[in-house]
C-alpha cells in the first residue's frame, strides 16, 4: 500500500522564489549599475557583493530564531525589507542611495530564504518542495531577462522586479505558521546541540568555495558575452533565458532522479561538469561557444544545488544546518561579483575561467565526501538502508532503541511499538546429577544438558 502523497508547501516554494531572485538576477543587475551610474565594473560587482552579503547575514542571524519569532512574522518583515529597499533602489538615483537599497533589500532577501529554507527542511520530502522552489525562481528569472532589454536602458528594471515578486509572495504569507512554543522536554534538550556536527562544519566550510565560484562567473557573465563575444543585451538576455529553461531541465532531472544514485554521485561528478562548464563559458567569442558553455552550465547548476540542499536539510531535522549552511553559501556568493571583476580585470576571462574551475575541482572532494559519510552511515543498530543511502524502515528490536530516532521516509514520523518478547526459559539445574567432567554430548537426567 502506498503512503499518501504529502500536499505541495506552495507558500514556501514562493518564498523561496522569492529569496533566490536577487541571486538570480545578478548579472543584469550588476551590468545595469555599470552601464546606469557613474560605476566602474568593479564597483559595480562590490554592490552585488553589498547586496549578497546582507542577505547572507540575515542568515546566520536568523537561523535559530525563526520558531520562536514565528514564519509568518518572519517572512512578512523580509519580504516588506525587500519591497522597500529594492523598490527604493529602483527608484534612486544617486550612488549612496541604491548601495543603501541594494543592502536594505538583500537582508529582505536573505530573511525569506531563511524562513523558506527552515519550514522546507521540517518537510517530509524537502528534496522535492527546494527543487520546485528552483523551478519557479529559474522560470522567473528566464522571464524577467527576456523583458528586461525591452524596458529602456537604466539601472531599476531588474530591481523593480525583484520588489514586486515580493509583493507579489506577501499574501501567500498568511499560510505560513504564526510563533511555535518550544518544548522543553528532555527530548528536545537533547536535540537542542546541532547533530552530525563534523559533517555540517565540512559542508559550510565547502559551500561558500563552491558557490564563490558560480557566482564570480555569473556575475561577470554579461560583460563576457558583451566585450569578448560581442553580443547586444538583446542576444546576451535571450542566451540568459534559454539558459535558465536548460536550469529548468536539471532540476525536473533532479527530481526524476530523486534518490536513485545518492547525494555524492550528483554532487561530486556535477561539480567536476560545471568546472569544465565554467572554463568554456569564460573562454567563449562568439554566440556559440558563449552560448553552449552557459546552457550547459546552467542545467547543471541548479541540479547539483538542489542536492546540497537536501544533504545540508538531512543533517538536521530542524533545518539549522540547512540555514547555516545556505548562510554560509551565501558568504561566498557575495564575494562572486567582486572576485570575479578582479579576476578577468587581472587576468581575463580565460585566466579566471581555468582559476575557477581548478577551485571546483578542489572543493568537490570534501562535498563529495560529506554526502558519501551522511549516506553511508548507520542512523540506528541494525539500520536497514536502501541503495543511494536512503533509510528503510526496518529497525532492528534493539534494547533502549529510542523512538524518535526512527527516520522518516517521505511520510511523517510514526512512533515505535515495543514487542515484548518471551526469552527462552532458563535451563533447570541437574540436581541430583553426579559430580565431575561430563562427556562431550552427554544428557543430564531429564533432557536437561
Amino acid at each position: 500500500m502506498f503512503a499518501p502523497r504529502t500536499p505541495t508547501p506552495w507558500p514556501l516554494v514562493a518564498l523561496f522564489t522569492a529569496g533566490y531572485l536577487a541571486p538570480y538576477l545578478l548579472p543584469t543587475v550588476v551590468g545595469r549599475l555599470d552601464a546606469g551610474l557613474p560605476l566602474s565594473a568593479t564597483q559595480a560587482g562590490a554592490v552585488g557583493s553589498a547586496l549578497l552579503l546582507s542577505s547572507a547575514s540575515a542568515g546566520f542571524a536568523l537561523a535559530s530564531r525563526v520558531e520562536r519569532i514565528g514564519a509568518r512574522t518572519l517572512a512578512r518583515v523580509g519580504l516588506l525589507l525587500a519591497v522597500l529597499g529594492y523598490g527604493g533602489a529602483a527608484l534612486a538615483g544617486s550612488v549612496p542611495a541604491v548601495v543603501a537599497g541594494a543592502v536594505l533589500g538583500g537582508f529582505g532577501s536573505g530573511t525569506a530564504t531563511t524562513v523558506a529554507a527552515t519550514r522546507i527542511a521540517a518537510q517530509p520530502d524537502p528534496h522535492r518542495a527546494s527543487t520546485l522552489g528552483l523551478l519557479g525562481v529559474s522560470a522567473l528569472a528566464g522571464a524577467v531577462y527576456l523583458t528586461v532589454p525591452h524596458l529602456g536602458a537604466g539601472h531599476g528594471q531588474p530591481l523593480a522586479a525583484i520588489a514586486l515578486t515580493a509583493v507579489a509572495v506577501w499574501p501567500l504569507t498568511g499560510r505560513l505558521p504564526g510563533r511555535t512554543a518550544v518544548a522543553s522536554s528532555p527530548r528536545d534538550t537533547a536535540g537542542s546541540r546541532l547533530p552530525q556536527l563534523r559533517s555540517g562544519l565540512v559542508l559550510a566550510a565547502a559551500m561558500p568555495c563552491w558557490s564563490l565560484v558560480q557566482n564570480s562567473l555569473w556575475g561577470v557573465s554579461g560583460r563576457i558575452g558583451l566585450t569578448q563575444a560581442h553580443l547586444t543585451e538583446a542576444a546576451v538576455g535571450a542566451v540568459f533565458a534559454v539558459a535558465l529553461g536548460a536550469g529548468l531541465l536539471g532540476v525536473l532531472g533532479a527530481g526524476a532522479l530523486g534518490p536513485r544514485l545518492g547525494r555524492a554521485v550528483p554532487i561530486g561528478g556535477g561539480t567536476v561538469l560545471i568546472a569544465g562548464c565554467v572554463v568554456a563559458s569564460a573562454s567563449a567569442t562568439g554566440l556559440g561557444s558563449f552560448a553552449a558553455g552557459e546552457i550547459a552550465w546552467n542545467a547543471l547548476y541548479p541540479l547539483v544545488l538542489s542536492y546540497l540542499i537536501g544533504l545540508a536539510a538531512s543533517l538536521d531535522p530542524r533545518g539549522r544546518w540547512a540555514v547555516l549552511v545556505g548562510s554560509a553559501s551565501s558568504l561566498g556568493t557575495a564575494a562572486g561579483p567582486l572576485t570575479g571583476s578582479v579576476l578577468s580585470a587581472q587576468a581575463g576571462f580565460p585566466a579566471m575561467g581555468l582559476v575557477l574551475g581548478a577551485g571546483l575541482l578542489v572543493v568537490a572532494v570534501p562535498m563529495t565526501a560529506v554526502a558519501l559519510h551522511v549516506s553511508g552511515r548507520p542512523l540506528l543498530p541494525g539500520a536497514v538502508r536502501r541503495r543511494g543511502g536512503t533509510p528503510a524502515a526496518v529497525v532492528a528490536a534493539a534494547p533502549g532503541t529510542p523512538s524518535g530516532a526512527v527516520p522518516r521516509v517521505g511520510a511523517p514520523e510514526q512512533p515505535v511499538v515495543e514487542i515484548p518478547v518471551d526469552a527462552p526459559a532458563v535451563p533447570a539445574k541437574g540436581a541430583y546429577d553426579t559430580a565431575g567432567p561430563r562427556r562431550a554430548g552427554a544428557v543430564a537426567p531429564g533432557g536437561v544438558d
